[in-house]
C-alpha cells in the first residue's frame, strides 16, 4: 500500500480532505470466498488516521463466483486473475502460465533484491513444503522457474549475473539528469527484454 499512499498524498482531492479534516475512502477488493476472508482477518481492525477503509463486495455478501456471475451476467468478459505477475500470493501453477517476459522480470527482481534479503528468500518469501494439500515450492519463485525448466538456466544465469548491475547503472545515469528527459522504466525494461542494453 506504500506505493498508492505515496500518489495519493499528492492528490489533489485528498490534500484538501485532509485539510478540512476528513478522511478518504479506500474501498479494498476483498470478497467472501475462503482467501479473501483470510486477507481480511489479517487486514481487519487495522486504523489509519488518514483513511477509512471500506470492503463493499464484503458488504454484499458476494463471492469470487458471483462476482464472476456479475460480470457475466452483464455481458462483459470476465478479467484474468486481478494480481501483480510478481504478487507473493502467485500460486504455482499461475507462474507456470507467465509470459517469457513476466518470468524474465521476476528473476530480475529477485535478483536485485537479494542482497538485502535477511528474512525471506525471495517472493514467496519461505519454501512450502507441501504438507496438508499444499502445493510444495521454494521461496523464491526464480528457483521455480529453474527447477520447471520455464527459461532456460542460462538465461537465468545471465540474468542473474548481468542485469541487477545494469539496472543500478541505468538508475544512478538517469538520476542525474533533469525529471522531464529521464528514461521511463517501462522503456528499460523493454530493451532489457529485446536483449539490449538502455542508458
Amino acid at each position: 500500500m506504500a506505493p498508492q499512499d505515496k500518489w495519493t498524498a499528492q492528490w489533489a482531492p485528498a490534500i484538501r480532505c485532509w485539510g478540512e479534516g476528513g478522511r478518504v475512502v479506500k474501498l479494498i477488493g476483498y470478497d467472501c470466498s475462503s482467501a479473501d476472508q483470510r486477507r481480511y482477518a489479517h487486514a481487519e481492525g487495522y486504523a489509519d488516521p488518514r483513511y477509512d477503509y471500506r470492503y463493499p463486495l464484503r458488504e454484499l455478501g458476494w463471492t469470487r463466483a458471483d462476482c464472476i456471475a456479475r460480470i457475466e451476467r452483464a455481458g462483459l468478459p470476465v478479467p484474468p486473475k486481478s494480481s501483480c505477475f510478481f504478487c507473493p500470493a502467485m500460486r504455482p501453477h499461475e507462474v507456470d502460465a507467465l509470459s517469457r517476459d513476466e518470468l524474465r522480470t521476476i528473476v530480475l527482481m529477485e535478483a536485485r533484491a537479494k542482497p538485502r534479503l535477511r528474512t525471506i528468500d525471495g517472493l514467496w518469501r519461505k519454501p512450502v513444503v507441501g504438507r496438508g494439500g499444499a502445493t510444495p515450492r521454494p521461496g523464491n519463485i526464480t528457483a521455480y522457474i529453474r527447477q520447471h525448466g520455464l527459461l532456460s538456466p542460462s538465461e537465468v544465469d545471465r540474468i542473474v549475473a548481468d542485469a541487477p548491475l545494469a539496472l543500478v547503472a541505468f538508475q544512478a545515469a538517469q538520476a542525474c539528469k533533469p525529471v522531464e528527459q529521464r528514461m521511463s522504466m517501462a522503456r528499460w525494461l523493454d530493451a532489457f527484454h529485446r536483449g539490449q542494453s538502455a542508458g
